[in-house]
Order: C-alpha cells, then structure tokens, then sequence
C-alpha cells in the first residue's frame, strides 16, 4: 500500500491545564523555552501561549493552553497531554488517503492553525464509519512548510 504522503517529524505538543501561568513556570521559568506567541480563539476554546524548543526546520512548538471557558468544548485542559503534532510534506494528500482507509478525523477540516500552518485533527476515538482514530489521543497534522520538507529529506539523504 503505496502511502501519497510522509511524517516527517514531531512539529508540536500541546499541554493543557486551568491555568497557563502554572504551565510557565515548569516550561519557561524552570526550563528554559522561549514563548514565541500567544495565541486565542473563541471557537477552539483556548488561550495559549506558543513556546519553541531548539530552532530552524527542527524547532518543536510547545503550545501552554488554557481554556478561555472550563465549562465549554473544546475542553483543552481536560487532558493535559492535549495533542501532539506532526509535520505532513502533503496534508491534503494524507487527508484524502487516511479517510479514504478509514481514519476518523475531528470536525473543522484542513484550516489554519495557531503557528499560521495548515492544520487538521484526527480523532481520538473511531466510530462505524471510521474505525481506525488515536485510541484516546488527539492526533493534529501540520503542514510543513517548504524549508522543513527539504530538511528532513536532506536529512534522511544524509
């Protein structure tokens, strides 16, 4: 089964909980990352501030959510590991091929995401029509940007 696509890294993990400032304290007061952005939508339900660990095609985001409401959905404190993210070379393609084979995605569809890349969810639970999902884990495709394609592909070249 010939895949239209590649993973190429970890682009990001997302770690939620009520309160961000807590969050800051582990990650960039103890830890040492930058926040590189914050970033809020009412309609994700989130307040969060966009950390980076290491730098250039291989900076991983740490995105620190916090809800904007506890009491609404998405609910992005409720499990603290909220989502981890991958870098896709062709999003559209994984997107077409993965529904195709029965991966279950989150609704929204392909929309730019907090970093300003292309994004898109896969479900953490299947159902009937699409069995196969993150088994608990929320799953968020990202689309590389050019510079991060030629990386990793210069990488595994090497």
């Amino acid at each position: 089964m010939k895949r239209p696509f590649k993973v190429l890294g970890i682009q990001q993990i997302a770690i939620g909980g009520l309160d961000k400032g807590r969050l800051q304290k582990l990650w960039v007061e103890m830890l040492g990352l930058e926040v590189t952005g914050t970033f809020k939508s009412e309609r994700e339900n989130v307040d969060e501030d966009i950390c980076a660990i290491g730098s250039g095609p291989f900076k991983v985001e740490v995105d620190l959510m916090q809800p904007l409401d506890p009491e609404k959905k998405p609910a992005v404190h409720a499990t603290p590991l909220n989502h981890v993210g991958l870098w896709i070379d062709d999003l559209p393609a994984a997107v077409d091929w993965l529904t195709a084979q029965g991966v279950r995605f989150a609704p929204g569809g392909i929309r730019q995401g907090a970093a300003g890349f292309d994004i898109c969810f896969l479900h953490p639970k299947g159902n009937d029509q699409f069995p196969i999902a993150g088994e608990g884990v929320l799953i968020e495709l990202v689309q590389a940007p050019a510079e991060v394609v030629k990386a990793f592909s210069a990488l595994a070249a090497g």
